[in-house]
């Protein structure tokens, strides 16, 4: 298939090498051209680099797609976001899909696909999990909005989710931003248990070797998987994680995800706590020099080459 793609960042970047090797061709923009002209030397011995068309403007991307387009925003949530949903719209015509596979906010995705859908454009909302590794282990995307849409580019999602990853439709509207919040929101609780567990560990009298803890967990134990792999990751590089300092950001889905609970009158105590966590790693001292703090924030460099602050 053809697609414009806009976003060459941490993710956007590995998804088009990934449409590319898969035999698609993609016509790309980029607010900064210097991240065109870089990825394009990147992929320069790349068997399909052929396939790699950049554009100097979403107008003549969109001129050069044919019809009906398929366009897909790999951008931040929020601002960004709406304005250039908004700017790219008013270049497509009815039929074409817009894709929206940043971390927005299911209700934003559910208001936009009632503007673009009497405009006659079909929207997605899809989650896109998996981090930097999905490049290799297969991107796991959760889709909602326009159904038709979704069968129209499964041959896209098709190479994205390879060789262990997946596609899900959802449902209408926000459906698919709302799973993929509901996702994170369990990330952070996950990721605070490990923290905290490994905090307990690094305080024993027992002078315990957190990496070969790390390593005998990824063993088939209960809590053996993709976040205990990238404890071991983090670990094999420092045992104690003493250059990092527990500064945590955070990107919304767990604050929103407490917030749908606390709207359903659900019980979303954890995800909460490790909420409230990250807001206080960015001010209390005690919270951020502990080994809990800098684990989680560990964790988020290496599954998703997140920001980690360095001690001075």
């Amino acid at each position: 298939m053809q697609i414009g793609f806009l976003g060459l960042g941490k993710m956007g970047s590995r998804m088009v090498e990934k449409l590319l090797g898969g035999g698609h061709e993609v016509v790309a923009w980029n607010r900064t051209q210097d991240v065109i002209s870089n990825f394009q030397l990147s992929i320069s011995n790349f068997q399909y680099s052929s396939h790699f068309l950049s554009s100097e403007s979403i107008g003549s991307l969109v001129k050069i797609l044919e019809k009906p387009r398929v366009i897909w925003l790999m951008l931040p949530s929020g601002n960004v976001t709406e304005s250039m949903i908004t700017e790219v719209a008013q270049y497509l015509d009815k039929g074409d899909i817009l894709i929206d596979g940043g971390n927005s906010n299911f209700k934003d995705t559910e208001r936009r696909n009632i503007t673009l859908a009497a405009k006659g454009i079909k929207f997605l909302g899809i989650g896109v999990s998996g981090g930097v590794h999905a490049v290799e282990n297969g991107y796991p995307l959760m889709v909602g909005g326009d159904e038709s849409a979704y069968k129209i580019i499964v041959p896209l999602l098709d190479t994205l989710s390879k060789p262990r990853g997946g596609h899900t439709y959802f449902g209408v509207g926000g459906a698919g931003h709302f799973v993929k919040m509901v996702h994170n929101g369990i990330e952070y609780g996950m990721m605070q248990a490990i923290g905290e567990g490994f905090g307990v560990m690094d305080k024993s009298p027992y002078h315990l070797d957190l990496l070969k803890v790390a390593k005998l967990w990824q063993k088939s134990t209960i809590v053996s998987g993709f976040l205990i792999d990238r404890a071991k990751d983090a670990l094999e590089k420092d045992k104690k994680l003493s250059d990092k300092e527990g500064v945590i950001s955070a990107s919304g889905e767990g604050e929103w995800t407490v917030q749908q609970g606390k709207e359903e009158g659900v019980p979303v105590e954890n995800i909460e706590q490790s909420v409230n966590f990250r807001e206080r790693s960015n001010r209390d001292e005690l919270v951020r020099s502990s080994f809990a703090a800098k684990m989680v924030s560990a964790l988020r460099y290496e599954f998703g080459g997140h920001l980690v602050k360095k001690k001075e």
